[in-house]
């Protein structure tokens, strides 16, 4: 019996050392499993707020160029009425009533370029520069080799573009050959 015994508590060694040895190898198992799903967790979170990031970042450029198509669209509602005012100025007055009419007429023209010039519309710069054909529109040519080909020679209308670089009205020119 005594031999029993010794056997019954070889075995009960055996037993409990592996036990001892699986609980660990369960728990970092388990640990590991545990790092896993952290950085599994982790990994998504980073990717969500990467995601949301970029959401935001797309509604502010798309809301941007919402704001900019409407500020081109309207100027370019408004500006045959800067039209109108350049060639008010540019009629020649003779009496004092006509003189102050007209000094009325210029303190406007100066408020709607200051407008203008709030919402960031330029005017083109067209006389005496190089036709470009994505701000100029050639409405007129003249044959003068005393001039350089493709010069603006007169700017009949004239043009804007926003601050963007997006053109709001093209100037038209008359262009030397």
């Amino acid at each position: 019996m005594s031999k029993n015994n010794e056997d019954i508590n070889e075995e009960i060694e055996k037993e409990t050392e592996p036990e001892t040895e699986e609980s660990n190898q369960e728990e970092k198992s388990g640990e590991e499993i545990l790092e896993e799903k952290l950085k599994e967790q982790t990994d998504k979170y980073m990717r969500l707020y990467a995601e949301y990031d970029n959401f935001q970042k797309r509604s502010q450029r798309e809301k941007d160029m919402r704001y900019s198509d409407a500020v081109i669209d309207t100027a370019g509602a408004i500006l045959a009425i800067g039209d109108n005012l350049e060639r008010a100025l540019a009629t020649d007055v003779e009496s004092e009533d006509a003189k102050k009419l007209k000094e009325g007429v210029e303190m406007v023209m100066k408020q709607f370029n200051d407008a203008l010039d709030k919402l960031g519309i330029k005017p083109i710069e067209a006389q005496g520069e190089q036709f470009d054909p994505n701000i100029h529109n050639a409405v007129m040519h003249i044959e003068d080799d005393a001039i350089d080909d493709n010069t603006v020679v007169e700017e009949l209308m004239k043009g804007y573009i926003y601050k963007d670089g997006r053109v709001v009205r093209h100037s038209m020119v008359k262009v030397a050959n």
